[in-house]
């Protein structure tokens, strides 16, 4: 199952190892991590305040949501202008400060960029729209005449993942597609004059210093050139993920992941410091999804299987054992996942949906982060998962913004919940989160139970999910067995994982409700909640250093 890392040649021409292929990156929701301004909407000062916090905690690097400027119609994935800073984030100067001290702190920076869509405020596509049909200006965008008579239907019958038909009718009658929102017109990437655009935004940030980039929706991009109608039209709106096969996955894909490969190469072969592609992949299979980590294309694409699995031993083992098998089998490592912007919070998913959480959730929630941190690979955490905070269900509909309710008018799925600003200290909202006058109200209203999860509380409480993420981070650095390595499975009974890292670190986790004898005597090492010698209790993980 193990692959050894190639080596890395710097500029020293001495081999080191490739600092991403076992790292943890932490997530930052920009809006929501901390307001430095009291407008309450969080900004790139609020992340370089919040630095210091992420070094103590043992993240390696971070991912920053888009804070380009943009007019929010889905909180800055639909992109106005790849190259600037939205003023309510700050500008080209705050964030060239909090890439100086990220710097000087050894935290790697993401970038996250959006290539498959823009805003509909966007230069090109305003342009696009001032011009005529068949123009040069509408072929980097999918304009089409319609159907029926006049042409008043969609040029074919797909449906936006957010809701609704894809198409979206202009003034003279012909259509643009768009496969999230009208206010997000996809690019069309069979022109050329689209690749050669990303190259220079690329190129834009990496001469700023970033470590690479995270890629939304990187199995878009291309669409079936015939544009032809869908088996399943609604089949994106209904998972609200990326399965119609005519708009998703196509394989001209790929040589743009080489192209961005290549690019990345260039500047790490300048100066030694190698910059990361991780890709937001939405495949039906592992297989499919490790052609995105060949060697010469992404360096990661997220796992989601693992975020997707119920919680259930063999469903867990299922996932691991075909990423290990398809995705480390590319020479690439496995990209872990639990929580994101987009997705239920793990407290909410594993337990009871209830305002505060259940402490079923909080314990499996828990358990699943240890066994996480044990696997081989690179791990990314999404804020606030160090906290243990449970997904904000009961926020009234009249706060609610993300653009599936706006469209639906269904709560189904709506990724507010997860997206609420975080807590750092105090007993009231916004618990420290924005500054400026007591009147200050964060964008999105925090529930009063969140003083429960303030950082200063978790910080001061050496039982907190903060500490249990804290030290399964810093014994990933300082133990030889994590991170990338081996995996083997051990016999275990029914509803429990076990498996060895390396030179005899066992991690377990017992799925059921009753304890189960330990696969380790002795005290562990570390373990997600209370778990006496040679006993693995319920909904507990463990870690375990035993010569084998």
């Amino acid at each position: 199952m193990h692959n050894s890392p190639p080596s890395e040649t710097g500029s020293t021409g001495l081999n080191r190892h490739h600092w991403w292929r076992d790292a943890v990156i932490y997530q930052v929701y920009v809006r929501s991590f901390l307001d430095s301004t009291g407008d309450g909407i969080g900004d790139l000062a609020g992340v370089r305040a919040g630095l210091p916090y992420l070094k103590k905690l043992g993240v390696d690097g971070i991912w920053l949501s888009p804070f380009y400027p943009s007019p929010q119609h889905d909180h800055g994935y639909d992109v106005a202008d790849y190259r600037d800073v939205d003023p309510v984030f700050g500008d080209l100067g705050e964030f060239d400060l909090l890439m100086a001290a990220a710097r000087r702190l050894g935290i790697k920076v993401l970038l996250d960029i959006v290539p498959n869509h823009c805003s509909s405020e966007h230069p090109w596509f305003r342009e696009a729209l001032d011009s005529a049909p068949g123009s040069p200006a509408r072929a980097r965008f999918h304009f089409a005449d319609g159907r029926g008579p006049g042409g008043s239907e969609p040029p074919n019958n797909w449906h936006a993942m957010f809701g609704g038909p894809a198409w979206t009718r202009v003034a003279d009658g012909q259509w643009y597609l768009h496969m999230f929102t009208p206010e997000q017109p996809d690019w069309n990437w069979r022109n050329p004059e689209i690749a050669d655009e990303f190259d220079r935004v690329l190129r834009f940030w990496l001469d700023r210093g970033v470590d690479g980039f995270r890629i939304d929706v990187a199995a878009g991009l291309f669409k079936h050139p015939d544009l032809p109608d869908s088996d399943d039209p609604e089949a994106d709106a209904r998972t609200r993920d990326s399965v119609n096969p005519l708009a998703w996955n196509q394989p001209e894909v790929h040589e743009v992941w080489r192209r961005w490969r290549a690019i990345c190469e260039e500047y790490g072969a300048q100066d030694g410091r190698e910059r990361l592609l991780v890709g937001e992949v939405s495949v039906p299979t592992a297989r499919e999804h490790a052609l995105y980590v060949r060697p010469d294309e992404l360096h990661q694409a997220f796992f989601f299987d693992l975020l997707g699995a119920a919680w259930d031993a063999d469903a867990f083992r299922k996932v691991i054992s075909e990423a290990m098998q398809d995705i480390a089998g590319t020479g690439s490592t496995v990209t872990w996942v639990l929580n994101n912007h987009d997705q239920v919070r793990t407290v909410t998913r594993y337990g009871e949906p209830t305002p505060e959480g259940s402490g079923l959730g909080t314990t499996r929630a828990r358990a699943a982060a240890l066994l996480m941190l044990a696997l081989p690979g690179a791990a990314y955490i999404y804020q606030g998962e160090e906290l243990g905070l449970p997904e904000v269900v009961d926020l009234p509909d009249d706060v609610l913004t993300d653009p599936i309710f706006r469209r639906t008018g269904s709560r189904a799925r709506i990724r507010d919940g997860c997206r609420v600003p975080l807590p750092w200290s105090g007993q009231a909202s916004p618990f420290g989160f924005t500054s400026g006058t007591e009147g200050a109200k964060p964008w999105l209203p925090q529930p009063e139970y969140f003083a429960e999860y303030a950082t200063d509380r978790a910080l001061a409480d050496t039982r907190s999910f903060w500490h249990l993420y804290r030290e399964g981070l810093h014994l990933r650095k300082t133990l030889p067995q994590l991170g990338e390595g081996p995996l083997d499975w051990l016999d275990t009974p029914p509803g429990v994982l076990a498996f060895v890292r390396g030179d005899g670190l066992v991690c377990a986790v017992n799925f059921g409700t009753a304890p189960t004898p330990a696969p380790v005597p002795g005290t562990p090492l570390l373990s997600s909640g209370p778990c006496p010698p040679g006993v693995l209790p319920g909904a507990t993980a463990a870690w375990w250093l035993n010569d084998l």
